[in-house]
């Protein structure tokens, strides 16, 4: 019986820890090949390198594993492996495991979404995996990627089970830190964060802008059953994201402007 092949990437770059702990607990479910960035692309969503050629080549994780790493961004990986770089057409597709949460309307944002997003354009399943690191200056500790990891096995395991069904589909999983609660299936949260501009001056008199921000701590009202409530509650959350992001509720009432638009 043939293993199930499995493309691992991430948006953190290849000598990240998660990409690291992510393969190692990979490679107990199927065939794993990692093709991911020489350099981090946090918050590249789908950026595309269409400016310059992608280069390919091989470098050596810290436990000595041989992977393939390109000058391109998180989604160039997986449509570099779908258009034949990859020895064989994957199963599944899993990016992560990335150091912070992506969850809510900030999922958008993500290259660690983006990347699983491409392969669920090709009709793959494919999950996005994201670890919620804390910050060791306010003593939360050192993140354990180990037991993310071996959660994302598991999910591994019944997505190649089921992955007739799940073909086309991302599963965005966000784990907390610590020991999780349990898991628990939801849907897109609102916001996660706090935005602040923060305004200076540099070295040389000119203004700048720095956009920043802090996490939530606690859930919002309203976001019971969301990937927001559940992380900051201290759940699993696995949420099922498809690429159709058409608003069908307004799609009716819009059509009457085929004719309006062009009246005179």
């Amino acid at each position: 019986m043939v293993e199930p092949f499995i493309l691992i990437t991430n948006d953190d770059g290849y000598l990240s820890p998660g990409l690291l702990a992510l393969r190692k607990a990979l490679a107990k479910v199927g065939e794993t090949w990692v093709l991911a960035p020489d350099r981090n692309w946090s918050a590249a969503s789908r950026t595309r390198v269409f400016h310059k050629p992608l280069r390919l080549s091989t470098a050596r994780l810290p436990d000595g594993e041989v992977v393939h790493v390109t000058n391109g961004s998180p989604s160039d990986c997986v449509l570099l492996a779908l258009l034949g770089l990859a020895p064989r057409r994957p199963d599944l597709v899993v990016a992560g495991i990335n150091a912070g949460a992506n969850l809510g309307r900030d999922v958008t944002y993500s290259g660690t979404v983006a990347a699983a997003m491409e392969g669920a354009s090709a009709g793959l399943p494919a999950i996005a995996v994201s670890l919620d690191v804390g910050s060791e200056e306010a003593g939360e500790g050192v993140p354990d990627y180990e037991v993310a990891a071996r959660l994302t096995a598991r999910m591994a395991r019944l997505a190649l089970a089921e992955r007739a069904v799940l073909a086309g589909t991302l599963l965005n999983v966000n784990i907390p830190r610590g020991t999780p609660k349990g898991i628990r299936i939801t849907r897109l949260g609102g916001k996660l964060w706090d935005d602040e501009l923060v305004r200076g001056v540099d070295p040389r008199g000119r203004d700048y802008y720095w956009l920043t921000g802090e996490m939530l701590s606690s859930p919002p009202p309203g976001e019971e059953e969301t990937d927001v409530w559940a992380l900051l509650s201290g759940y699993v959350s696995i949420t099922p994201l498809q690429l159709d992001l058409t608003a069908y509720g307004v799609l009716d009432n819009l059509r009457r402007w085929e004719q309006e638009i062009l009246a005179d």
